[in-house]
């Protein structure tokens, strides 16, 4: 199987006031398959939005290599690693952070900008914003739109340009369970359409069936989940 971010003995820990430290990662070795949807489950405090940012190059493991798209993140400098996220990755999170004096279609916008798009960014807004199922919700602002609907505006931006990864920490965890469950199904969709590789956290036991791949961390190690459980 051709994988796009591999770890090898993963670890992470963070100094307490008392000269003591936290170990939050344990050895952690996880292979993403490309063009796939990766769930790592986990209760709150167990590790995996460490994890996540280490992965998504936010912050580096204390020990142990990442490897992303065949790059070893270590030996890029701080120049390159900026460029990987700017370009290669998009992010969605819980909260959604759109800009609340700008409309859907102007959010979408924003975010080709930072990431220097050169394509057709009209053309692309309303691609992704009709992916997302908001194609008559473009003028909107995010005061005028449900949760679930935000959360769309917030992926829609992830994906617009065209990253080769979006990682998502608990991005259903705000919302409904049918809610959250319309936004996986449009992940899935995502990722047949645009060939993306998705990576979530989640601590919703309901969600695992639609991971490709599933890992649980607990206590800073993690474990792969076989698709029959």
């Amino acid at each position: 199987m051709d994988y796009i971010i591999k770890t090898d003995d993963v670890h992470k820990s963070f100094p307490l006031g008392n000269h003591e430290m936290l170990e939050v990662l344990k050895g952690v070795n996880i292979e993403v398959p490309k063009a796939s949807l990766t769930i790592l489950k986990g209760r709150s405090g167990s590790g995996k939005t460490t994890l996540l940012n280490i992965l998504s190059m936010l912050d580096d493991p204390t020990s142990g290599k990442v490897f992303v798209d065949d790059r070893e993140v270590g030996s890029m400098n701080t120049r390159q690693r900026e460029a990987m996220r700017r370009y290669n990755v998009g992010f969605v999170f819980q909260s959604v952070a759109l800009v609340p004096i700008m409309s859907a279609y102007e959010n979408v916008d924003f975010a080709l900008k930072l990431a220097d798009y050169k394509g057709d960014r009209d053309a692309r807004i309303k691609e992704v914003l009709s992916v997302v199922g908001l194609d008559k919700r473009m003028s909107h602002m995010p005061s005028q739109m449900s949760g679930g609907e935000q959360q769309r505006v917030a992926i829609a931006r992830a994906v617009a340009h065209k990253p080769k990864i979006i990682f998502a920490d608990e991005p259903t965890g705000a919302l409904d369970t049918t809610t959250g469950l319309g936004i996986i199904k449009l992940f899935k969709e995502l990722i047949e359409k645009e060939g993306i590789t998705i990576v979530m956290t989640t601590h919703d036991p309901n969600l695992m069936v639609f991971g490709d791949a599933v890992y649980e961390m607990e206590d800073g190690e993690l474990r792969y989940v076989p698709a029959e459980q």
